[in-house]
């Protein structure tokens, strides 16, 4: 008896095991066999300003000197009712009258009967404005996508700053861009031989072209020997660059009131004038520059003087903080609003390099008071701006760290 209870119990194992291979081979059969439905790949497609462009015919072109939105557009037979139309198209949009010689267009046409769908104009690098000719006239602005990049370059000044970025095949832009970062510290009209540079930096892409240079992350300058950095930094909502001590580099007065220009004179209690041909003194600092050239203030304050002073030409008389005040003679002429009363923001164009006065030529004499005594431009300290703020500098200490190993890095 207990011999056939073993043997109906093994059998019913047997039978499991059996029911249990069958569905896993027809589970295993249809995970084999049933057909594999793949989707359809889709077709790729060309795509320019949000347009498909597969079925048009495209023309591509340049503006001809003296040409108009209008005189296209006919030469790619559009009608002359559409073409009368165009301001009222385009108001808020796009001024058709500020069409620029040299700046490219793509037509798209119809490759049936060569009729005019998409006209789009290129403003700029990024700005384009679209005129949809498909039913009734639409018109659009558009703006490509700038891509930003992540770059570093060096150089060792042979020449001048200018010549070396383009050396270094670095887009000479850059030298603008550090000497804004650097005008409270650096004399850029005074760097030299040998003097070098590191900086990271974002470069600015359309379409896989480099058309401008972004945010400067970091750098560190070498003048005269002594290592000059900058680290871009956010506190507060406001960004300012930061030497390696978290002190602003931006200070109440700029290093200087003219960019990329050269020192002529300098500051003498006994200099021969070069048109009374006597010694008398010269409390300032000439710099010599193109007739235009714009001057800016040094610092924040009001205009006390703005007219012509007899020899000293057309003069600009700015009164600061502290005691200071400056003054920019043998101006061309003055900048927008600069009168007496008005403020002045650090940076703002007071007048324009020229010749006005006792004179030999194109030039601007810059000169520093302070309590109404007479002081070498080149050698006031100015005090800087806010630095980190101590709530803040354990989290720039770390920035920095990493700032400076990436420069290193540079060769």
């Amino acid at each position: 008896m207990e011999l056939n209870k073993k043997k109906i119990r093994l059998l019913i194992v047997v039978i499991m095991l059996l029911i249990a291979s069958v569905v896993a081979l027809v589970a295993f059969k249809d995970f084999i066999f049933d057909p594999i439905v793949h989707p359809i790949d889709k077709v790729a497609q060309t795509v320019e300003y949000g347009i498909v462009t597969d079925s048009f015919k495209i023309d591509r072109e340049e503006v001809r000197s003296g040409e108009n939105l209008g005189g296209i557009l006919t030469r790619l037979r559009v009608e002359q009712s559409i073409i009368g139309t165009l301001n009222a198209y385009t108001k808020g949009v796009f001024d058709i009258r500020k069409l620029r010689s040299g700046n490219t267009y793509t037509a798209m046409m119809s490759s049936k009967d060569n009729k005019l769908m998409y006209f789009v104009y290129t403003i700029n690098d990024t700005s384009y404005v679209v005129f949809d000719f498909r039913d009734s006239l639409h018109v659009h602005a558009g703006s490509k996508e700038v891509d930003r990049r992540l770059k570093s370059a060096s150089g060792i000044i042979n020449s001048s700053l200018w010549v070396t970025m383009q050396q270094a095949g670095v887009d000479p832009n850059m030298a603008v861009a550090l000497a804004n970062i650097y005008q409270w510290s650096i004399d850029f009209y005074a760097i030299q031989k040998g003097d070098a540079f590191k900086v990271i930096y974002e470069e600015l892409s359309v379409d896989g072209k480099p058309i401008s240079i972004g945010e400067i992350h970091c750098a560190v300058f070498l003048h005269n020997g002594k290592e000059y950095y900058a680290h871009r930094f956010e506190q507060n909502n406001v960004t300012d660059y930061f030497d390696d001590q978290g002190q602003n580099l931006r200070k109440e007065f700029l290093k200087a009131p003219l960019k990329f220009s050269r020192i002529s004179s300098k500051f003498s209690n006994s200099r021969m004038h070069p048109v009374l041909r006597i010694r008398r003194p010269h409390h300032g600092v000439d710099y010599a520059a193109p007739k235009g050239t714009p001057v800016h203030t040094i610092g924040n304050g009001k205009v006390v003087k703005a007219a012509y002073a007899g020899g000293a030409g057309r003069m600009v008389t700015v009164k600061h903080n502290n005691g200071y005040s400056t003054s920019y003679l043998h101006l061309a002429g003055f900048g927008p609003g600069i009168r007496p009363g008005s403020s002045v923001s650090q940076g703002q164009v007071v007048g324009y390099v020229g010749s006005s006065g006792l004179s030999t030529g194109p030039h601007l004499d810059f000169r520093v008071y302070k309590n109404n005594v007479a002081m070498d431009p080149l050698k006031i300290e100015s005090p800087p701006a806010l630095p980190v703020d101590k709530k803040y500098m354990i989290r720039y200490d770390s920035i920095r760290d990493l700032y400076q190993k990436n420069l290193r890095l540079i060769k």
